[in-house]
Parts: C-alpha cells; sequence; structure tokens
C-alpha cells in the first residue's frame, strides 16, 4: 500500500540534494546556489557523520518512494534505481572509515576546499564579500580535516607515506606561492578595492591555516603512517571500486582486460611511430622526437586560446552531425589551472543555470611550451565531445530527468568511460588524420590501460604476466608501478608520479576510464544489432546523453535498449516538479 506523504523517487532525489547543500555549500558552489558562496563544509568527524545520517533517512525514504503510483515508469525507476545505489556506495565508504584516512594529491575535502573557490562566482563587490567570508572559514574547514585525520591516528587507520608527503609538499606551496605570499592571499588580492583590508585580512588567516595543517602533518601525522603500506588491499579496493564504478567488477577479469588492451594498442602505436620516424626503438622514442621536433604551442596564453579554438571548433563540426546541441550547451572555456594542481588536465560542469559555462582545465606545471600531439585527444576528451557535451547535456535537461541524476550522482566510470568513447569517436569520425595526432591519442588510449594494469596489479599486489615485456613473473609494487608507467607513456616525470600517487590517493577510480569505455561501446553494438538499419548514431548519442547518471551495473543494459526512435527530451532549461 503505498503512502500517500511519499514524494516519488526524482522529488525525493531532488530533496536530498537540496539537504545536501544545507551540509556542503561546497557542492552548492558548483551548483550555482548563490548561498553557498560565503560557507565551507564541516570536515570534522561530525560533518561526516552528518551527510552518513542524511543517505540513511533519503534511503528509508526511498523503500517508500518506490511504492507510489507512478514510481515504475522508466524515468523515475531509473532515478531510484542510481540514487539506491549511490548512497549504499558511500555509506559502505563512510562506515569503513575511509573519510579518517582521505590524505592524497587530489580527490581530498582538503583539495575541495581550495578549488571551491575557483569556481566561487566573483563578478561584483557583493561577490567578493561572500568570497572574504568563505575565507574566514577556511581555518575552521581546515581544523575540521585535521580532527578527522586525528581521529583516523586514534582508530589506527592511515593513509599511505607517500600520498602524505605529495600532500604535505603541496600544502607547502598553497601557503607560499614563492612571492612571499600564500595562494589564497593571491586570489584574494583580485578583489576590488572597497574589500582590501578585509580581503586581505581573510587571505592571511587563511594562508596561516594552510601553513598550521602543512606543519602538523609533516611533524606528527607523517611519522606516525610512516610505517603504513601505500596500497590498499583487495578487500578495500573493492569497496572504493564500487563508489567510483557503480559496480563490483571481476577484478582479476579487468586485470587481465587491461594486459589485453595493452597488446593491442602497442601494436597501433608501432604502426603510427614508424611515419614519424622510420626505425625508432619504440613509440614513446618517436613520442620523445615530437616533444623537441613536433607542433606546439608557444605560451600559456597562447595555448589557452588554441584549446578555446580547438572546441569551438569540434562543436561547429559535430553540432547537427552526430549531436543535436542547446545553444548553452555548445558554450564551454578554456582555462589554465590554478598552481599547485594535480598534473592532470579536468573539467568543471556548468552551473545549474550556466551562468559560468563548462570548462576545461589546463595544468601548465611550469611549461611554456606545449607540444600539441598530446593536447588534442585530450581535449576531446575533457572537453568536446568528452565530459563537457555528456555534463552539460545533463544540467541542460535536469528538469527532465532529476537535479541528483543530473549532478551529485555522478558515477565516475559513467564519465571517464563516456570521456574515453568520445576520444575513440573522433578518431573514428576522422578528426585524428595527422600522425601526430593519432600517436598521441593512442598514448592516451595506453594510458588508460596501464591504469587498469597497475591500479589492480599493485593494489591487489598481483603477478605481472609471463608474456609481460616488462618484470614477467613479478608481484606489483608502487615502485614497479612508476617504473613501468614512465617506460609506456609519453608524460614526463613529474607527471608520472603524480599519477601513481594519485593512484594511490583514489585507488579504483582509474580504472573506469577503459572499463566504462568497453560498456559504452558494448551498449553502442548491442543497439546497432538491435536496431539493425534503423540505427542512427546522432539518435543513440543523444538519446544516450539524455538518461542521465547511471553505474556500470546498468549502463550497458539502458544503452542497449534505446530503441531506434527515441523520443528526444525537452529542450526547455530546467522545469519544476
Amino acid at each position: 500500500m503505498s503512502d500517500t506523504n511519499a514524494p516519488l523517487p526524482r522529488r525525493l532525489a531532488d530533496l536530498y540534494v537540496d539537504e545536501l547543500i544545507a551540509l556542503d555549500p561546497i557542492t552548492g558552489t558548483y551548483l550555482g546556489v548563490p548561498e553557498s558562496s560565503a560557507k565551507l563544509p564541516d570536515l570534522s568527524p561530525a560533518g561526516r557523520e552528518a551527510r552518513a545520517d542524511l543517505a540513511r533517512a533519503t534511503l528509508a525514504e526511498l523503500a517508500r518512494a518506490e511504492q507510489q503510483p507512478g514510481a515504475d515508469g522508466d524515468i523515475e525507476r531509473r532515478c531510484a534505481r542510481l540514487l539506491r545505489e549511490r548512497l549504499i556506495a558511500e555509506l559502505a565508504v563512510h562506515d569503513a572509515d575511509e573519510g579518517l584516512r582521505a590524505v592524497g594529491n587530489l580527490g581530498t575535502p582538503l583539495h575541495d576546499v581550495r578549488e571551491v573557490f575557483s569556481v566561487t562566482p566573483a563578478e561584483t563587490v557583493e561577490d567578493w564579500a561572500a568570497i572574504a567570508e568563505r575565507l574566514r572559514a577556511v581555518p575552521d574547514a581546515l581544523d575540521g580535516y585535521r580532527a578527522s585525520l586525528a581521529l583516523g591516528l586514534e582508530r589506527k587507520l592511515y593513509a599511505g607515506p607517500r600520498p602524505t608527503a605529495t600532500c604535505i609538499t603541496q600544502l607547502g606551496e598553497w601557503a607560499d606561492t614563492g612571492n612571499g605570499r600564500g595562494w589564497f592571499e593571491d586570489f584574494a588580492a583580485d578583489g576590488p578595492d572597497a574589500l582590501r583590508t578585509e580581503l586581505d585580512e581573510a587571505g592571511r588567516a587563511a594562508t596561516a591555516a594552510v601553513a598550521a595543517l602543512r606543519d602538523w602533518m609533516r611533524d606528527v601525522y607523517a611519522p606516525a603512517v610512516a610505517d603504513a603500506p601505500d596500497t590498499v588491499g583487495r578487500e578495500r579496493y573493492a569497496r572504493w571500486s564500487r563508489f567510483f564504478n557503480g559496480t563490483d567488477f571481476d577484478l582479476d577479469e579487468a586485470y587481465a582486460y587491461g594486459w589485453a588492451e595493452f597488446h593491442r594498442i602497442l601494436g597501433e602505436m608501432r604502426e603510427e611511430a614508424e611515419k614519424i620516424l622510420p626505425g625508432a626503438e619504440t613509440p614513446w622514442v618517436a613520442l620523445a622526437h615530437l616533444d623537441e621536433h613536433g607542433t606546439h604551442i608557444e605560451g600559456v596564453d597562447e595555448v589557452r586560446a588554441w584549446l578555446q579554438t580547438l572546441m569551438d571548433q569540434a562543436i561547429d563540426h559535430l553540432d547537427g552531425t552526430h549531436f543535436e546541441l542547446a545553444e548553452r550547451v555548445r558554450r564551454v572555456e578554456s582555462c589554465i589551472a590554478p598552481p599547485g594542481s594535480a598534473a592532470a588536465p579536468y573539467y568543471t560542469q556548468p552551473s545549474e543555470d550556466f551562468t559560468r559555462p563548462g570548462r576545461t582545465w589546463l595544468p601548465t606545471m611550469g611549461r611554456t611550451r606545449f607540444p600539441v600531439y598530446d593536447l588534442v585527444s585530450t581535449w576531446y576528451h575533457e572537453g568536446v565531445p568528452g565530459h563537457h557535451l555528456q555534463l552539460a547535456q545533463w544540467t541542460h535537461i535536469a528538469g527532465d530527468l532529476s537535479r541528483y541524476q543530473a549532478t551529485v550522482g555522478v558515477v565516475s566510470a559513467n564519465a571517464e568511460g563516456w570521456a574515453l568513447y568520445a576520444e575513440r569517436l573522433m578518431d573514428e569520425l576522422g578528426f585524428l588524420t595527422d600522425a601526430e595526432q593519432r600517436l598521441g591519442y593512442l598514448d592516451a588510449q595506453m594510458m588508460r590501460a596501464t591504469r587498469v594494469i597497475v591500479d589492480i596489479g599493485m593494489h591487489l599486489e598481483l603477478e605481472i604476466p609471463a608474456d609481460s615485456p616488462f618484470h614477467p613473473g613479478e608481484r606489483w609494487t608502487p615502485d614497479l608501478a612508476q617504473e613501468f608507467f614512465a617506460a609506456h607513456s609519453s608524460r614526463p616525470a613529474d607527471f608520472v608520479e603524480s599519477e601513481l600517487t594519485r593512484y594511490l590517493t583514489i585507488p579504483g577510480q582509474a580504472i573506469g576510464y577503459k572499463l566504462g569505455e568497453r560498456a559504452w561501446l558494448l551498449g553502442r553494438e548491442n543497439a546497432r544489432r538491435a536496431q539493425g538499419a534503423a540505427f542512427d548514431l546522432k539518435s543513440w548519442h543523444m538519446a544516450a546523453l539524455s538518461q542521465g547518471s547511471l553505474g556500470l551495473d546498468d549502463l550497458t543494459d539502458e544503452l542497449s535498449s534505446i530503441p531506434a526512435s527515441p523520443t528526444p527530451p525537452s529542450a526547455s532549461p530546467r522545469s519544476t516538479r
């Protein structure tokens, strides 16, 4: 019997987002909620428990929502399935106290505190007044984060020494960017003169809090975790893999798939390398040749503008032929990442009202010269038709889905799998005819295959296969993983080191690119076979991008069952229910 007072699943999911924003104003800022701009979340154990209580209460309410008339329709069903899977996965991580050892070089609550300032509105005096208040909240936020780590030490829940050391280095860079001021002070310096004193004082207080956290982590935390393992083992890895991928992989099968892709891609790379540098011993010798002699962009401002043009041109070529894009989805901005970021490029989703567009971010790592070969497919991944087209489309049709499905319910492997599929799509469509760009694309594909190998291999301490060209029969360690990654990548040493620390920081996330791509490709092939001559790639793309987020458990089934002539979603802005 239904409860007439219970909301339908989509309404419940959106109520959850409202309550989450109240607890986590960083999420609110990413969604474009003005009231969030002046606040930061409680990162203490009490704050973590409050978010877990919200998840538990929402799960209890979801059981009632699914009994309501109309809850069995496809749209409500997908939302309910996503909400349940995500909240259960999040609670599994919380209940294992993983948040009490969240230390690394990206993706931690500490990094969220800094990165949110890059997307906080900063156009008016009122905006900057809110920023000043948010800056004043930094010390309390970092104190809460430190309290969580201190509780982790009490419970003998340790982060790895390598992620800890990298985090301490980053905190040092944030405390002093090289000009005697910290990152927050530099950020505040761009504010209006009318708030100069207030912003400077708040920036100094934030910098002092960063320095204090660095000192505590250096003097107290790092010695305490010095003998802890950097890897997490099979049980913890499986928990994190479910969280990032929305499925329980057969990890041994996934590891074998990574090796199969390694060998396949290596063969293609050798063919392309021969076109660039005949007789090159390995494809990476040819890529090193391109570092010196290939097409490149000089200057940071110049590379930002070049990447913007690349995305604008991709939109012009793809819109109307392989996608149907709303005008506001066509807007995406190329940006340079702030100093002290991790080495990998990234993307930030537009605000719900699109006043802040989707943005791609390039960490320069101090460079001023940028080879083109490793940028083209990367920006197809981060921008168009990758992350931007998917996440901006979800935002655009959030009223037809739910706010939750379009934003905070994103499953990493769904999004990263689409972005890697987007790189492959551009190759399939003939956009990578130049040998430099195609070898760069294959190098990027190889990086995602090696991620599957080393991420699973080192955390589970698996054996390297007998047919491997690298240390066959030995067991993976982080040092071997870094050596293997470096030997099969064009990336510089600092990037490789940052990447390996990333895998130690967020185990299970890096495998979602390649395994997510596999799910997208399988769904497309199944739909093509089912529809036969009626299959239309543009229609399939838009239907696929209009389903909202799904875990990999459900993604392939939903993609496979897209009808030949799907009803397009509403093109109107978000509606209310």
